[in-house]
């Protein structure tokens, strides 16, 4: 397995069989696991695996790992119905077209005011200070309004077109970044335009029009 990280969420990646036993004995300290099922020349079908042993529906930080991970200069990431299409700039950073993005209106969920968001997987945007994701985080993430379980943001916005923010994510816990979390927060704070969201690990770029999202940050190998 290599280990690659996006702004310090830290990812393995692999072609080899998993299950959620093997998965377990062998993430470490790492966010998760991309498993590489299937792959051409410019593309690649993943399963991405939490710590925990269960999956998720789409990442944008470990879809884009895998697209360095291939080095094509267009790389199509498909995590299971859904498609991630990653090109390589020149700077060395990967955009994504992340696809379609669902905003859902605020509804309040254990004493706190939420915006469901829906990047293929989904998350739950919190608009305050970052500094209370450790209590709002794990509340959230198992609260019975979200059955199988939620990513949760808390955002703070600085001035229009950036964001800062920290997220739980789903079967991790904190990270120091995401990729679906920038889209989601973008879209919840803004819903249009390009916006920078700051994680404690570094930018990721979202650009939102007419409800697709497209983003753009580093992958590395560790």
């Amino acid at each position: 397995m290599e280990r690659w990280h996006a702004h310090g969420n830290v990812y393995l990646v692999t072609d080899e069989t998993l299950d959620p036993e093997r998965v377990r004995a062998e993430v470490g300290d790492a966010d998760g696991i991309a498993q590489v099922t299937a792959r051409g020349e410019d593309w690649a079908d993943v399963v991405i695996w939490n710590p925990d042993g269960s999956t998720a529906e789409m990442s944008g930080n470990a879809t884009r790992i895998v697209a360095a991970w291939l080095e094509t200069p267009t790389t199509r990431v498909r995590v299971g119905s859904r498609e991630v299409v990653a090109r390589r700039m020149r700077d060395g950073q990967i955009e994504q077209d992340m696809g379609d993005v669902a905003v859902s209106e605020t509804e309040r969920v254990a004493e706190f005011d939420v915006i469901r968001v829906d990047v293929g997987n989904p998350h739950a945007v919190v608009i305050g200070d970052p500094k209370a994701l450790p209590l709002i985080g794990p509340r959230l993430e198992t609260h019975p309004r979200f059955p199988q379980r939620t990513n949760v943001q808390v955002a703070r916005i600085d001035e229009p077109g950036r964001v800062t923010a920290r997220v739980w994510e789903r079967g991790v816990g904190e990270t120091t970044a995401s990729g679906t979390s920038a889209v989601a927060v973008a879209a919840a704070t803004h819903g249009e335009g390009e916006i920078v969201v700051s994680f404690p690990g570094g930018d990721l770029k979202v650009r939102l029009a007419d409800g697709h999202a497209w983003l753009t940050g580093p992958a590395e190998r560790v």
